[in-house]
């Protein structure tokens, strides 16, 4: 079986991975694969984000030859006038079957949510923060925001369970 993963993150492509064999107990081949999300550099809704989750989703299955393909979409939305981050993922199938989860939320320094409104994107403006290189394929924000408790990989990992299990349910359903 093989699947396809529309990012080369580093913390995404583990999670997918981690999951699936958790699940799904047959040989598989993962093949990460560079696919554009067709939404903004720096998603600012969960409908944005959403949409680039299954943009990228869809994309992978275009240049794969893969029975599946996942799209993982960090972003941020506004809620009461206060920023927070938004995760989400999508799994979609070969016959045209899209699944969607969505994950942790929580609020950004103001800080931080005022370098995003500048234009900024979050990867760059936490890499700053932190005083780290590469924040986005390690921790992530929400790993420098949860005092290390809850990285980005353990963050997507639950979202992807979400997903798989949707999959697997209505697959066999």
């Amino acid at each position: 079986m093989k699947i396809a993963i529309g990012t080369k993150n580093r913390a995404k492509t583990q999670a997918v991975q981690k999951v699936v064999k958790m699940y799904i107990k047959k040989a598989i081949v993962f093949e990460a694969v560079s696919v554009n999300s067709d939404v903004s550099e720096q998603p600012m809704s969960d409908e944005e984000t959403r949409q680039g989750a299954m943009n990228r989703a869809k994309a992978t299955l275009t240049v794969t030859d893969a029975q599946f393909g996942f799209g993982l979409e960090g972003g941020v939305k506004m809620l009461d006038g206060v920023m927070y981050l938004c995760n989400w993922a999508a799994l979609a199938t070969k016959t045209g079957q899209v699944y969607t989860a969505a994950g942790a939320q929580i609020p950004l320094p103001k800080e931080i949510a005022l370098e995003i409104q500048k234009g900024r994107e979050l990867g760059p403006v936490m890499d700053d923060y932190a005083q780290q290189v590469n924040t986005r394929e390690h921790s992530g924000a929400i790993g420098v925001f949860t005092n290390g408790y809850v990285d980005r990989q353990a963050m997507f990992e639950h979202i992807l369970t979400l997903l798989l299990g949707q999959y697997l349910y209505f697959e066999k359903n």
